[in-house]
């Protein structure tokens, strides 16, 4: 526990590990209800040429949901379930390198970075496959026309079901591309995915050790984290969403080159198609950060070891 600092840190040694994973994957799955449906639009509005599907995030909210109802902002929502191995996965590699990097530099910032990127790296390598499959399922239905697979339909059933819709995704990629189409822009999603970590946890904790100098000591530490949360993922976002948006292409669009993708791009839009859905992830991250932070700040304080919980101060 680091106490020279306002806010104090609770490291992965004051931790009882087996509550801290139970309580972490009820967090994750509260996470990811939460913000799929702001996801789902992003993906769209990136995919899309110029705006010739939706002509920003509330116009495509208000599409989606007038043609195909909630249901349609929840497409390919169970594929992503499968996330919550990666989120524990990422979890566990965050707190294990804080540690580690704690042996040779006791800096709060360069341990965030580290951490960050190193925990990015290994979430991605299990997210990837699951993201492919995913998008493919959100760009059904008003958006399957700019993506290479779309769901064939039941005959005689008015929806297919979920998991023949996944099947069916799955055999059409796999029959395009192999097992090598599942990992499709791997490369590009470690490249916005790494950064973006390694951007938010230093940032994260910049935020909430300044908000922290200008509160009043009566203020509780977990709304000034709660506040810093939103306020490092806009800063993220912002920083690496040029990268996203190249990878949603990538990885709907089955390009290979990501440099090929960035030049067309850039001759197609121009510089602003870099900011394509910027305001959805905004809009996403900044709701993931507030719950995640809250969720997280209070897993860890609910899974402190017995011995520390009376000497801990909120």
């Amino acid at each position: 526990m680091q106490q020279k600092r306002n806010i104090q840190i609770i490291e992965w040694e004051d931790l009882d590990k087996r509550k801290f994973y139970s309580f972490g994957v009820f967090m994750t799955m509260a996470i990811r209800t939460t913000v799929y449906p702001a996801t789902l639009i992003r993906t769209r509005l990136q995919v899309q040429k110029g705006k010739s599907l939706y002509t920003g995030t509330y116009d495509a909210f208000r599409k989606i949901l007038r043609a195909d109802g909630l249901r349609g902002l929840y497409r390919g929502f169970m594929v992503t379930t499968f996330t919550l191995i990666s989120g524990q996965a990422y979890i566990t590699t965050y707190e294990l390198v804080r540690k580690y990097v704690s042996n040779y530099s006791k800096d709060n910032t360069l341990k965030s970075l580290v951490a960050g990127g190193s925990a990015s790296l290994v979430a991605q390598s299990i997210t990837v496959p699951i993201d492919v499959i995913s998008q493919q399922l959100m760009m059904q239905g008003q958006g399957e026309h700019l993506t290479r697979f779309t769901v064939k339909p039941k005959i005689g059933a008015k929806h297919a079901v979920f998991f023949g819709q996944t099947r069916d995704i799955i055999g059409q990629i796999f029959a395009a591309d192999g097992i090598r189409g599942f990992y499709r822009g791997y490369v590009v999603s470690l490249l916005t995915y790494i950064p973006n970590s390694a951007v938010w946890w230093p940032f994260y904790h910049f935020y909430a050790e300044q908000l922290s100098k200008m509160a009043p000591s009566s203020c509780p530490h977990l709304v000034l984290q709660a506040v810093a949360g939103p306020l490092a993922a806009a800063t993220a976002s912002t920083v690496t969403n040029p990268m996203d948006v190249i990878r949603a292409r990538v990885q709907v669009e089955g390009r290979t080159s990501v440099t090929g993708t960035f030049n067309q791009l850039i001759r197609e839009e121009g510089f602003w198609g870099m900011t394509k859905g910027l305001s959805a992830r905004i809009i996403s991250s900044a709701p993931t950060a507030i719950v995640m932070v809250v969720g997280y700040e209070t897993l860890k304080k609910l899974s402190l070891r017995p011995e520390l919980v009376d000497s801990r101060h909120w």
